[in-house]
């Protein structure tokens, strides 16, 4: 087998950290693996969603809040009776000791500390004992939350020792110079004039030689090539314009979406009393965050970390219509419906006041629109020509995903309940578990994680060291 024309990590490297990492491209693959399968990266990504779903409500399948899952059915194995009773924290409940055990199946240690490693540190401790290769992000932490009283709502990557294994990036320019590097910006002058120097040095300007000698005519690419290398930076150019909220820009380029309304830091959340927020402005938020996201993943510039919707025991009174499949589901309008303000008035109160012998259609809306997010991430690196890898799956059957919540039902007067059947998928990890279906597992989320551990060849456990694991063989291929 003769060595291939371009390394896989090859990239367009610009001023100071930047570094622009190419799409797979044929001129990366050996001649035979042209027409065959090659080894593709491991990765593990943890995907969390704030409040849950309830017991009953999982047992409903596809036929009501998790119906946007659906189309991914086939890529995903969804699992029902993961209990995570053990990682109740006396004094507390699942918004924080449950969002601490998500991925990690460990309870708190303090405010800022899970209790011990997630999934996706060990198993990138076991594929890169020593340090990441080169232009790869180590982990890469990002997501849309408001709630943040305690670490463990929002952040859902852990080094063993429990600490964050990633500064958090909850606002788009932050997560897109986490993965592409920073311009240097003038020290002086308004915003305005900030904003003219990022139109002047974008982080594709700072590469343009090197991309014109890929497209050129000494180009070692062929014609195909040189087409998905343009379209790809385009979207990189695209997505850099959304991220900054340019005012100014290419009149041919893409439409942007409206400028972030979205609060952070402490203003998003004001003594835990929730705000208040469109649909449009959460899901235009979250849209772009999980759009570079996926990127990053689909250019090889990170291969482990989290993205979070929404933190555990999210406080915000939303409103707006809510569309599905070119349908209008539902109406919100949490401050109305609520009849309350502050954090009476947030859709976090529907999950506390969950019965199981009534409609709950208001709980079921949330839910519905979280998985619908959720999905839409998911979709990213389970379509396009860009997701498929050199073996012919794409990168969400290839890599790791473990999608969960804090809570199984929501009603703190029970630990039991509110801990037990705790919502959980996972993908394939290229054909390591079975997708497909809905499994009833009905196992302790520290079994399932640790068999998950074992199938990655992980020899690393979570929780105590002796405890005896029993292995969950069932999801596995």
């Amino acid at each position: 087998m003769r060595n291939p024309l371009l390394p896989r990590r090859t990239f367009l490297r610009g001023l100071g950290s930047i570094g622009v990492g190419l799409p797979l491209l044929e001129e990366m693959l050996p001649t035979t693996a042209r027409a065959a399968a090659t080894t593709v990266p491991i990765r593990a990504f943890n995907v969390f969603f704030g409040l849950g779903i309830p017991m009953p409500l999982q047992e409903e399948g596809y036929d009501d809040v998790l119906e946007p899952l659906k189309p991914l059915r086939d890529k995903l194995l969804v699992m029902r009776g993961v209990d995570q009773v053990r990682c109740d924290q006396r004094g507390m409940n699942a918004h924080f000791d449950g969002a601490s055990g998500a991925f990690t199946a460990t309870p708190p240690a303090g405010e800022a500390k899970s209790g011990g490693a997630s999934i996706d540190q060990l198993v990138r401790r076991h594929e890169h004992p020593d340090r990441m290769p080169d232009g790869i992000v180590p982990t890469l932490a990002a997501g849309t939350f408001f709630r943040r009283s305690r670490v463990s709502r929002y952040v859902h990557s852990y080094h063993p020792d429990g600490t964050v294994a990633a500064a958090m990036q909850e606002r788009p320019r932050d997560l897109f110079e986490r993965v592409f590097g920073v311009v240097a910006l003038p020290k002086e002058g308004d915003e305005e004039s900030l904003r003219e120097h990022r139109l002047r040095h974008s982080v594709l300007d700072s590469v343009v030689d090197q991309y014109r000698h890929y497209t050129g005519a000494n180009s070692p690419l062929g014609s195909a090539s040189k087409s998905r290398l343009s379209e790809h930076l385009e979207r990189i150019r695209e997505l850099e314009q959304r991220a900054y909220q340019l005012k100014k820009r290419d009149p041919n380029a893409p439409e942007l979406p409206p400028e972030s309304k979205i609060l952070h830091g402490g203003l998003a959340d004001p003594g835990g009393e929730g705000i208040d927020i469109t649909l449009e402005d959460l899901t235009t938020e979250w849209r772009l965050m999980a759009d570079l996201y996926a990127l990053a993943i689909q250019m090889d510039r990170v291969r482990f970390g989290s993205i979070t919707f929404l933190a555990a025991g999210e406080r915000i009174r939303l409103k707006g219509k809510y569309e599905f499949n070119g349908k209008t589901r539902y109406e919100f309008d949490d401050r109305r419906e609520r009849k309350a303000d502050g954090a009476k008035g947030c859709s976090h109160e529907y999950w506390h006041g969950f019965d199981p012998k009534k409609d709950n259609r208001q709980l079921r809306a949330h839910a519905h629109m979280k998985m619908s997010q959720v999905a839409y991430f998911l979709d990213r690196l389970a379509n396009g020509s860009d997701v498929v890898e050199a073996n012919g799956k794409t990168i969400l059957e290839n890599s790791l995903v473990t999608i969960s919540t804090e809570s199984g039902d929501g009603r703190h007067s029970d630990v039991k309940r509110e801990l037990s059947g705790v919502f959980h998928a996972i993908s394939g990890a290229n054909g390591r578990f079975k997708t497909g279906e809905i499994m009833d597992v009905n196992a302790e989320g520290i079994d399932v994680y640790n068999t998950m551990l074992t199938a990655m060849g992980v020899e690393e456990r979570l929780g105590p060291s002796d405890r005896k694991m029993r292995s969950v063989d069932r999801i596995r291929v």
